[in-house]
């Protein structure tokens, strides 16, 4: 313990401080970091020497001469350590999540709904269904002759095996969308293709790392069902957050749905807000759900309502409700 003459206030002696008489006002200076990360301090956690340069590779808060006071120190800074990581990761976790592409024809954001979207082998664009209806039938419903991709106007597929033998030239030039399906085509075993989960995983984590968000959350799914792989609940949270983080409105309510389970509403509560603003209606109508237990307040549920208002304004378009009466396939909300 440090004796009473080496504590170091503002005007102290300049005692010369051994590496377990650590400056009190240093250690003031570390401790604080939690309130302001941004904050340039040089001074070692453990001996106070400035310039230390080995930084907490898990918090970032805190510097080190060298491993050796790291280690030293570690002990005493766990705790803290520990508390700032997680709020780091929830700060991530629940920040605005990208925004949504939009239809390169019309220039409106896209549906969240796979049927308001369809993926165009030829050229690998995202389509709205009602960008992708236009050009294929006439005013009367009828199908027209002829018919070409909307985007880039190659003359579309006659069967659906030219469709799959064009979304595989697509999987052989990294199309991160393609490979995500030709992943679901092998997990159910559609199209022509054994069902191999397998496979279905390995190309799954080929399209995440491409950076198609959507593929985490199907990985997820598998790891909490145990389907082609041991139950594992921790690595299905894992990549649901990851799937979350990159937008996938789906990943971000079943991390929702598992917090309801787990007790902790303020939580779930924080996953469906989001949710909804990407569009998710299922997540509206669990924040009812909230609502109606005393989980949310009132003034939750509203936001959540306006919030998915907003979403429904930013997508609908004349041509896309034609599309929607025409077929559900082509359903977009």
């Amino acid at each position: 313990m440090s004796t009473p003459n080496k504590i170091c206030k503002d005007g102290a002696a300049k005692s010369k401080l051994s590496n377990d008489d650590v400056c009190e006002m240093n250690m003031l200076r570390q401790l604080s970091m939690a309130d302001n990360v941004e904050e340039n301090v040089s001074v070692c956690a453990n001996c106070g020497k400035d310039n230390a340069s080995n930084i907490c590779n898990k918090c970032k808060m805190v510097m080190y001469c060298n491993a050796a006071c790291k280690k030293k120190h570690r002990h005493k800074h766990k705790k803290q350590c520990e508390r700032r990581v997680a709020e780091l990761h929830d700060i991530e976790l629940f920040k605005e999540p990208p925004p949504k592409d939009d239809c390169p024809i019309c220039f409106l954001r896209l549906p969240y709904l796979g049927t308001g979207q369809i993926f165009m082998a030829c050229c690998g664009k995202l389509i709205c269904s009602g960008c992708v209806y236009a050009p294929l039938y006439d005013n009367k419903g009828n199908e027209v002759d002829n018919k070409k991709c909307p985007f880039c106007r190659v003359v579309a597929p006659k069967s659906e095996e030219e469709t799959i033998k064009r979304e595989k030239i697509r999987v052989d030039m990294n199309d991160p969308i393609a490979i995500y399906k030709q992943g679901c085509y092998y997990q159910v075993g559609a199209n022509g293709y054994p069902q191999d989960y397998t496979k279905a995983l390995e190309l799954w984590h080929r399209a995440a790392e491409l950076g198609h968000a959507t593929t985490y959350n199907n990985i997820g799914v598998s790891y909490e069902n145990g389907i082609g792989v041991e139950v594992d609940e921790k690595k299905a949270k894992h990549h649901y957050e990851l799937a979350a983080v990159g937008g996938d409105e789906v990943a971000r309510n079943n991390l929702g749905r598992n917090e309801v389970r787990s007790g902790n509403m303020e939580r779930a509560l924080k996953h469906f807000i989001i949710a909804v603003r990407i569009g998710d209606s299922p997540s509206l109508d669990l924040i009812k759900q909230l609502y109606t237990n005393g989980h949310a307040t009132k003034d939750d549920y509203t936001k959540a309502l306006r919030s998915y208002q907003t979403y429904l304004d930013e997508i609908k378009s004349d041509h896309r409700d034609r599309a929607a009466a025409f077929s559900d396939e082509y359903k977009y909300y």
